[in-house]
């Protein structure tokens, strides 16, 4: 599908003088060159979508207004660059590859919250619900109209920067106590000693306690990319971590075959 199929032309919108037309493809539209350096630190935007056509326009568009914008392609480089990242704002898309943005926003939201928009070609009412009671700040069908995209973007970012900032609690979960801002865990009152991949895993893992974590999510935590079928890596962090954790009855993380891995032990609470 071309990129003209989700972004609107945005030259035929009054007065063009001082904008630079631009076209690619069928895709008609004007980039402003007057606001590029009017910040020193430009705010940092993530746009995960797999139009990496589309992702090229607003990149141009959006490094005209302010903006510095990095792109990924697939959920997985998405969640894991969301999580390891320092991003002002996150453009979402629904439809993506392995990891669909629904998934994807779901994963976030369980750390403090970067503000997301999604993006999507699905503008049914009960899509648009979905993102927002999922934790979308805002939701915006395509195709795109760039000045509206914009606007929202600003809103979003005055909104957000009023939000009080949150200081992230101990996660516990049974006897197991973990601390993100330390990098420490705690084993009925002792501790007990980490690797940092082995951490990683474990901070996923109890954050979504009951839940089932695919090896795709744990693998773009990881290693910023999805699981390939043959790897290994993620079984062999988790056996370590299952000998440091174990206290004789249950395995506290349980494998579920073809599908990944479940912490067990109680829900998760907050200290």
């Amino acid at each position: 599908m071309s990129p003209a199929t989700f972004w609107s032309c945005s030259a035929a919108c009054g007065d063009a003088r001082g904008w630079e037309l631009r076209q690619n493809g069928s895709t008609r539209f004007f980039l402003k060159y007057e606001n590029a350096c009017a910040k020193e630190h430009p705010r940092s935007i993530l746009l995960i979508d797999d139009d990496v056509s589309l992702c090229t326009l607003i990149t141009d568009f959006l490094s005209t207004q302010e903006f510095h914008v990095d792109s990924v392609h697939t959920g997985p480089r998405g969640l894991a660059s969301a999580i390891g990242g320092a991003s002002d704002l996150v453009l979402l898309d629904v439809m993506l590859p392995v990891l669909d943005g629904f998934h994807v926003l779901q994963r976030l939201r369980q750390r403090p919250a970067v503000p997301v928009i999604m993006l999507t070609a699905r503008n049914d009412e009960p899509d648009r619900i979905a993102g927002l009671n999922a934790g979308a700040d805002d939701y915006i069908a395509k195709p795109l109209r760039p000045h509206e995209l914009l606007a929202r973007m600003r809103a979003v970012l005055r909104r957000t920067a009023q939000r009080p900032v949150a200081t992230e609690s101990v996660i516990a979960v049974g006897g197991i106590e973990l601390k993100p801002h330390t990098r420490e865990v705690w084993m009925d009152g002792a501790p007990i000693e980490m690797t940092s991949f082995e951490f990683d895993i474990l901070d996923v893992l109890m954050r979504m306690a009951g839940r089932v974590v695919s090896r795709d999510e744990l693998a773009a935590v990881l290693y910023h990319r999805e699981a390939t079928p043959y790897e290994r890596s993620i079984d062999v962090h988790i056996s370590h971590l299952r000998r440091k954790l174990e206290t004789g009855g249950d395995a506290l993380i349980r494998t579920v075959r073809g599908v990944g891995y479940q912490f067990t032990a109680g829900e998760e609470s907050g200290k």
